[in-house]
């Protein structure tokens, strides 16, 4: 017996001889979904049920796994422009001062409790302490703990004020900062846990480091002149002192 075969055309291979077994006739994915689609309509409603909650799981799990792997190729390495180790290299110290957040709101401009206390940023080149050029010691603007030296502050074009080197090795702690999409050390005051910004390492030398630091977390001490008196200036109070007078 001869019969047009299921998806035969007339002219493209002619007519097709029936097989008598069904398991020697061809397949194809519609009659595969078709008969799917013919078991999952017979299946009791409980079996359903069943079978959406565990493609949900699996969902799920894939979703999990699929986070898992962004996370595993996003390694620190691959997303660190400061150059450093993650989990810095600074010495770290337990904080020795605390202060109640009424205190500080009270005690800041917005500004200043935003970035020390939230850790926000100023705006580029908006800062007080960007261009500032005297001489003497940057401090926490929180707790008053000595920083930088402004013999150790140098332009960076960054819009804010950086410094190559610490006052003190433990005057800040280094942890790290993923927000931004990038890997950076965020610094702080170790006395007080202030925010102050973060730290690079295309810095001049000799540390190679750069501290680009919000000049809202900073206060100014300039550098005092001291009048040095001798034992026998101090006998005669006209003498000059004009001479005596050296820089600290």
């Amino acid at each position: 017996m001869v019969e047009p075969g299921p998806g035969s055309l007339q002219g493209q291979g002619g007519p097709r001889l029936c097989s008598p077994s069904a398991a020697s006739r061809p397949r194809s994915s519609h009659a595969d979904f078709s008969c799917a689609s013919l078991h999952r309509a017979a299946a009791p409603a409980a079996l359903l049920r069943t079978v959406d909650v565990d493609e949900e799981r699996l969902s799920a799990v894939m979703s999990g796994f699929s986070l898992l792997h962004l996370v595993s190729r996003s390694q620190p390495g691959a997303l660190r422009p400061c150059g450093r180790p993650s989990g810095g290299s600074g010495t770290k110290k337990t904080q020795v001062k605390n202060f109640s957040q009424e205190e500080l709101k009270k005690r800041l401009t917005p500004l200043q409790y935003r970035v020390t206390q939230e850790k926000g940023t100023e705006s580029a080149f908006s800062g007080e302490f960007t261009h500032h050029r005297d001489e003497g010691t940057y401090t926490c603007v929180v707790c008053g703990d000595p920083l930088f030296s402004s013999n150790a502050k140098f332009d960076s074009g960054s819009g804010w004020p950086s410094f190559f080197d610490l006052m003190k090795e433990d005057s800040i702690t280094e942890s790290d900062d993923f927000s931004a999409g990038m890997h950076r050390l965020e610094v702080a005051c170790s006395r007080c846990g202030a925010h102050l910004g973060h730290l690079f390492d295309d810095g001049p030398k000799p540390t190679g480091s750069r501290y680009c630091i919000n000049s809202a977390s900073l206060s100014f001490q300039p550098k005092q002149e001291v009048t040095v008196t001798s034992c026998s200036e101090a006998d005669n109070p006209g003498a000059s002192l004009a001479d005596d007078k050296s820089d600290l």
